[in-house]
């Protein structure tokens, strides 16, 4: 099967070797995102304004590839501090309805750039 690589300037540019987001067939690969503004490329401040933003930058991701967030059928968050894990329950049901994907959460000692949050994830469009 062919890639199609996915970028968007609605979402922060990568900041390493990797693409925002690979095509594969149906299935699109979302690269990790952390809070950063697309527009400065500056990290967001607080907890909830980083999980904001990391919707935000999946979700213009998700777009981009033809899709929603609902398309997506699995997603990892990586959090710095579990004691977050309440808020982007929160957070995440502004974002999605049910049926939900499927989720991992897993405490991580750092993220890229001091970020508290990043999430990836696999969208599969029909």
């Amino acid at each position: 099967m062919s890639r199609t690589i996915i970028s968007t300037s609605h979402a922060p540019a990568a900041i390493g070797t990797y693409s925002q987001a690979v095509k594969v067939g149906s299935t699109v690969y979302l690269s990790g995102q952390i809070a950063l503004d697309p527009q400065t490329m500056q990290l967001k401040e607080g907890i909830e304004a980083q999980v904001v933003q990391v919707f935000d930058n999946l979700k213009a991701v998700c777009e981009a590839a033809g899709g929603s967030l609902q398309d997506i059928a699995k997603i990892n968050i990586f959090l710095t501090d579990l004691a977050n894990f309440a808020l982007v329950n929160e957070i995440m049901a502004r974002y999605f309805v049910q049926p939900y994907p499927a989720r991992a959460a897993v405490g991580v000692a750092s993220l890229p750039r001091g970020a508290q949050v990043e999430m990836d994830g696999v969208m599969e469009l029909a």
